[in-house]
């Protein structure tokens, strides 16, 4: 919560949201906002809107008198639903959020309109937001894209997103450079779909291509990370980086979504189980030490035993390391929504068997690392990440969130690194 203003922001769902909500946090800020309690929704699974619309009625419990505000994307794709709880008070949508207008407290806490939510899909542009810090965290997050023009027959996004759409090369490079400026070591490029930066920009320039004029031009940048990426859309580019510069961190996680090419088709995808094990086989050839996460769709709609088979298979073909899960909730107003559905159980089934296969690939991983030394950047004053993104804990000593570590990693307890620092 803001000091200044008692404006509080509750953040649900991606790192893009954790971006946005420190530019709404900074809008308020700047306009005096006061008593209000900001909730930036995620609509990826109808378990994420339910648990925004648990923790708004909480908030009203806790706070009778403050302001409620609902944003993000699952009130944008359903502001009426949120406009009708007693407990919310305005509902804005994605494009309005980020303007600095609406948390003028004169529009934000405006009794007599309740929604203000625009067409999404009429948004043609994402402008650079400076954001000079991110409270609490040791690595900052940089908006580079928004939006997404592909339509999986699952994902209810890009009506809560709209169309793909980039922000222009300088306009990152000033907000990284500000960022470094301000003690960050590590910055992440985020988006909704990154891989296709730059379609809409002239030039059309890659998402490699952005990364490569960001390590060149701000050169005291340590570390830069790039978020979930869509590997078939990989540009050369961006495998050389992976090949040659050590400052791009050897984690990528990977929007794979399911290991059957039968499965893949229904979902719409553009890739195929063989596209996915050939990029992790290439990555790790001019990479050795990269490790990958993944997203995971347990219980899609006709997949039968073999099919989910060849999904677990794939976690062990592309050596991964990190699974994310999902079990399938259909969202109304998608075409997997209308498929012949599987029973829940079995959907819950899946989705432990593929999470047991994720531990067990996680803890491969850290077995391997075991007495290695890695750089570690600390969060906290007791916990950092190594370069591949694994959590390491310190004990016996306080060190300052934002200090690089070299630790020796000797223990772990299936989920993280116990660590010492090397001498």
């Amino acid at each position: 919560m803001s000091e200044k203003t008692g404006t509080e922001i509750v953040t649900f769902g991606c790192r893009l949201n954790t971006y946005e909500s420190e530019v709404m946090k900074d809008h308020a800020e700047k306009a005096g906002l006061d008593g209000a309690i900001v909730f930036n929704t995620c609509a990826v699974t109808n378990e994420a809107v339910r648990q925004a619309r648990q923790a708004i009625r909480k908030a009203r419990r806790e706070r009778p008198d403050a302001r409620i505000i609902v944003t993000g994307c699952a009130a944008q794709i359903a502001p009426q639903d949120f406009s009708e709880m007693p407990e919310v008070d305005l509902v804005i949508g994605n494009e309005e959020k980020m303007k600095a207008e609406s948390w003028r407290p004169a529009l934000a806490l405006h009794a007599n309109e309740r929604v203000r939510v625009n067409d999404i899909m009429s948004v043609k542009e994402t402008a650079g937001h400076l954001v000079r810090g991110f409270e609490g965290r040791a690595r900052a997050f940089v908006q580079v894209q928004n939006g997404c023009d592909h339509r999986c027959t699952f994902c209810i996004i890009p009506f809560g997103r709209g169309n793909s759409r980039s922000v222009p090369a300088g306009e990152i490079v000033t907000q990284i450079r500000t960022l470094v400026e301000n003690g960050y070591r590590e910055v992440v490029l985020t988006g909704v779909d990154i891989t296709s930066y730059g379609a809409d920009l002239p030039g059309t320039p890659s998402l490699g291509q952005l990364a490569t004029r960001i390590l060149k031009l701000v050169p005291d940048l340590q570390r830069l990370r790039i978020s979930s990426i869509d590997s078939i859309e990989a540009d050369e580019a961006l495998m050389r980086l992976i090949a040659d510069e050590e400052r791009l961190m050897p984690h990528l996680h990977l929007s794979l979504q399911a290991g059957d090419n039968m499965i893949l088709k229904r979902m719409k995808r553009r890739h195929l189980r063989e596209d996915s094990i050939r990029f992790c086989e290439e990555a790790r050839r001019l990479r050795p030490d990269i490790v990958f996460g993944a997203d995971f769709i347990a219980g899609f709609p006709t997949e039968t035993e073999e099919m989910f088979e060849n999904t677990m298979r794939l976690a062990d073909e592309c050596g991964l390391t990190w699974l994310h899960v999902f079990p399938f909730s259909p969202r109304p107003g998608t075409p997997a929504a209308r498929m012949p559905q599987l029973d829940r159980w079995l959907i819950k089934t899946r989705a432990e068997r593929l999470r047991m296969k994720g531990a067990e690939r996680l803890a491969a991983h850290l077995d391997a690392g075991l007495g290695l030394t890695r750089p570690v950047l600390m969060e906290s004053e007791t916990l950092g990440r190594t370069h591949q993104f694994t959590p390491v804990r310190l004990a016996g000593a306080d060190f300052r969130a934002g200090d690089i570590l070299p630790v020796r990693l000797a223990a772990h307890d299936g989920q993280s690194f116990e660590g010492l620092v090397a001498a």
